[in-house]
């Protein structure tokens, strides 16, 4: 389910964050603790995430995790520390849960795409992550789980981002026996992409994120809000919606550009930032 460290404050830098050609890599950077979801970490993860929102040079995120895991759920360590709380912890659990689920939202809600890079271990709220991001693309040897049934935790908050990604019959699955799927698995259920052998995991999902670079930084900044704010609509809704969308997209520059440049058969000149 998760694993941890102390529940010391950490010291050292939790997250690495590297931008070049337009992609930002974000490595979540607790190795010994297989990257467990510490209060720190997901800290950090949301103050960057709010700062990258409102950088027009970033068209990609690449979110991924050092060491042996990808990320293997939630500090068990630093949680259970609470329980000697006067509440038995109540008060931080509600609080935890909340800030987990603010990371989560913050992913979906970003303009850019993310793309989950994914090795090891993908475990409980390390799952939720990847069933968060937009595009996930994984090693063949990674293993994704929400065990959390196992201990007595069952994973109600990654079952949000799961079920919102794979068929309920799976969610479910995955979620009562608390087994871990593998990386073909995964993909069958369509909880990623796309499964290459290890040696080819950042080449492939950076090759992915370089296509969305490649694309209209509008269009995409447009297109990712209105795929999730369309879906939590109904049909009529859903459509009238989008509608309105593509109309104000219409009128930007870029599609103006792009469309010129399909009809001219040449290649579109998309403004930098």
């Amino acid at each position: 389910m998760a694993d941890g460290s102390t529940a010391a404050p950490e010291l050292a830098p939790v997250l690495r964050n590297e931008i070049a050609d337009g992609v930002q890599t974000l490595t979540l950077d607790r190795p010994n603790a297989r990257n467990a979801l510490s209060e720190e970490l997901m800290g950090a993860l949301i103050a960057t995430l709010v700062a990258t929102a409102q950088d027009r040079s970033v068209k990609a995120v690449i979110l991924k995790g050092a060491g042996p895991a990808f990320c293997a759920g939630h500090d068990l360590k630093q949680m259970s520390a609470r329980r000697a709380d006067p509440d038995r912890g109540a008060a931080y659990f509600q609080a935890l849960f909340a800030q987990c689920s603010s990371l989560m939202r913050s992913i979906v809600r970003l303009p850019q795409p993310v793309i989950a890079q994914v090795h090891g271990i993908a475990s409980a709220a390390g799952c939720q992550l990847v069933a968060s991001c937009d595009l996930a693309v994984a090693a063949d040897n990674a293993r994704f789980a929400t065990p959390g049934v196992n201990i007595g935790l069952f994973c109600s908050t990654p079952m949000v981002a799961l079920s919102r990604n794979v068929a309920p019959k799976h969610a479910m699955e995955m979620l009562l026996l608390g087994d871990a799927v593998s990386a073909a698995r995964a993909e069958a259920m369509g909880l990623v992409n796309k499964v290459v052998p290890e040696a080819e995991l950042e080449s492939a999902t950076h090759a992915m994120a370089e296509k969305i670079v490649a694309k209209s930084g509008v269009a995409v900044r447009y297109g990712k809000p209105a795929f999730y704010a369309q879906a939590e609509r109904d049909l009529d809704g859903a459509y009238a919606y989008a509608s309105e969308v593509m109309a104000r997209n219409m009128l930007e520059a870029e599609a103006e550009e792009g469309i010129g440049a399909f009809v001219e058969k040449r290649a579109p000149n998309w403004p930098a930032g």
